[in-house]
């Protein structure tokens, strides 16, 4: 179990720098500014949103697996093994050569409709978060690292909910840096979006190269036992 919390950071780490939560928080913000009303119900809303979708997705995603591998009987070989540390890795640059991409974006008409109704920035949030849930490689890798656990920890579904909260402390940092007026939060928040926007893509890109030319060459080195 604590060797499995590393690699779970990692994944968690990777979630967070989502360009797309940080560009919807950021927008509900500035749109609070000009309209002279708290960012609190909005960006609260759109946060809880995500994270009630990606967490259920999780839960249900984990207790799916678990099923099915309960009833069927699979022998995990060396060859079983590296043809598939092989093809995550291939996977992994694969996803790295693509073109950035934020995610799903939610439809125009929905954010001016929720810009009159704060509430509904949690339905935009669900959306959101139900589609990343199921696009993101980082968030599909930890999920299915949990469901491999045998016997799963009575702790699992806490390790989810922690996962996700942590993908979305940079959104919430701010969020919360907003309702500070002060010329210093703001340039710290000025800063810290500027700074996930231009970089955060790179990072992703460079682990996801990283990660995955050392799992093919693990399994290129293991050329005898792919076969």
């Amino acid at each position: 179990m604590p060797t499995l919390i590393l690699p779970l950071a990692g994944f968690a780490f990777l979630d967070s720098l989502n360009v797309l939560n940080l560009g919807v928080t950021t927008a509900v913000v500035y749109d609070s500014r000009l309209s002279r009303r708290s960012p609190l119900p909005a960006g609260l809303s759109y946060l809880a949103g995500v994270y009630v979708a990606t967490t259920t997705f999780g839960v249900a995603a984990v207790l799916g697996l678990t099923f099915l591998t309960n009833r069927v009987d699979v022998d995990v070989t060396p060859t079983v093994r590296y043809w598939g540390q092989l093809l995550i890795g291939l996977v992994l640059i694969a996803v790295a050569a693509l073109p950035s991409r934020a995610g799903p974006k939610p439809p125009k008409w929905a954010l001016d409709k929720a810009r009159r109704n704060p509430w509904l920035f949690g339905v935009v949030g669900l959306a959101v978060g139900f589609g990343q849930a199921a696009t993101s490689v980082p968030y599909l890798s930890a999920v299915a690292m949990v469901s491999a656990l045998n016997p799963l920890p009575l702790a699992w579904p806490t390790i989810l909910l922690a996962y996700c909260a942590a993908t979305l402390l940079p959104a919430a940092l701010v969020l919360g840096l907003s309702l500070r007026t002060t010329m210093r939060s703001r340039r710290i928040q000025h800063h810290l979006v500027r700074a996930l926007r231009k970089y955060g893509p790179l990072v992703v890109r460079t682990l996801f190269i990283g990660i995955g030319a050392v799992l093919v060459g693990d399994a290129v080195m293991h050329y005898d036992a792919l076969w």
